[in-house]
């Protein structure tokens, strides 16, 4: 019986390991490519919205990046003002009155609490042909937003396109670098790798009339950009990868503050999940495709993690014995060497 369980295991996490190696082959070959952008006869608009919570620390340096934005049609940036009670309010104030295209926007008390409600509030209060969201701790390069509009207005049938997020503080200590290596292969090689595959992307931004037809961000979702993302793939709507439109973000420096982000992506993905598992169109299409990733990442590799390292930690006190003929060295060898061969083709990609 164990011998069935190490092997249906063992297989199923090699399996694993070759869907995500095919993916970075696929994510270095999408950015080996040279990309020409065609410039547009005419820019639609944009609204930028960003939702702040208390995030005085942060929102000047976001704001001074939103002044420099480079985009030829019309753009709006809208500051979202969720009931802050720091001196959010005062600085967005400030660049309000010092730049006409940027908004503070205090944004009316309601139910349910969260970003997603407040993003909702920002759509309705905006009139632009296209929505991008940036967080608080977010600063985009000035050719941005001009690459994310002209992917999304020169790739048939795509509703949006998606950035790259890179590290600001990323030599801050060794938890942000490590931050920076996860995002450069799981975000630049791994979204640029299901584009390549697939022509799938997560979301960034996108149009107002797609956005629309979606019925806007669910507001119990805490993982809004995946959960927009499986409602418009349902839709047929494409998001092209861009990772030349690059924006910084600010991680987080202390392992507190990190455990609480990625509790709170955990509880997104699981609701998310629970949202996919009982709505069966989901899986039809292209989103058969997000959905098991989904479940394969947060529920089956988290399983085979937690399985192996309390067999790990039983067996050095001697409560548990057993022989298999699975090679399960060889197998932890080659989970190893295909996230170092991540980690190098990601910063090496990331150079270009």
């Amino acid at each position: 019986m164990m011998t069935i369980v190490l092997t249906t295991i063992s297989i199923s996490f090699w399996l694993l390991l070759l869907y995500y190696s095919t993916l970075t082959i696929s994510g270095v070959l999408y950015r080996s490519k040279k990309r020409k952008f065609v410039r547009l006869e005419s820019y639609p608009s944009v609204a930028v919205l960003i939702p702040a919570h208390n995030e005085g620390i942060v929102i000047a340096d976001t704001l001074h990046a939103m002044s420099k934005i480079e985009y030829p049609g019309d753009v709006q940036i809208y500051l979202l003002n969720d009931n802050s009670q720091d001196e959010t309010g005062e600085i967005a104030q400030y660049y309000a009155d010092s730049f006409p295209n940027i908004r503070y926007i205090q944004v009316p008390p309601g139910t349910p609490k969260g970003k997603f409600r407040v993003l909702n509030y920002g759509i309705s209060i905006s009139g632009s042909e296209y929505i991008a969201v940036y967080d608080a701790d977010n600063q985009p390069e000035p050719q941005a937003l001009r690459l994310l509009v002209e992917a999304a207005e020169t790739t048939p049938k795509a509703v949006g396109a998606v950035g790259y997020v890179k590290t600001i503080n990323e030599t801050k200590n060794a938890l942000t670098r490590m931050i920076a290596l996860e995002f450069s292969a799981f975000q630049l090689l791994m979204q640029s790798g299901r584009w390549g595959m697939f022509k799938l992307g997560s979301l960034t931004g996108t149009k107002r009339d797609a956005l629309t037809q979606a019925g806007g961000y669910d507001p119990y979702a805490l993982a809004e950009d995946a959960d927009l993302t499986l409602t418009l793939t349902d839709l047929g709507g494409l998001l092209p990868i861009v990772p030349e439109a690059r924006t910084w973000e600010q991680e987080p420096e202390s392992f507190s503050i990190w455990l609480r982000q990625r509790t709170r992506w955990m509880q997104g993905n699981l609701y998310l999940i629970e949202k996919t598992l009982k709505n069966p169109r989901l899986f039809k299409g292209k989103n058969v495709i997000h959905s098991v990733q989904l479940l394969t990442v947060y529920i089956l590799f988290v399983v085979f993690l937690l399985v192996s390292d309390l067999w790990f930690v039983l067996g050095l006190f001697g409560h548990v014995e057993g022989s298999s003929t699975v090679p399960l060295l060889i197998l932890w060898f080659e989970a190893w060497l295909m996230y170092f061969v991540q980690l190098v083709t990601a910063q090496m990609s990331d150079k270009k």
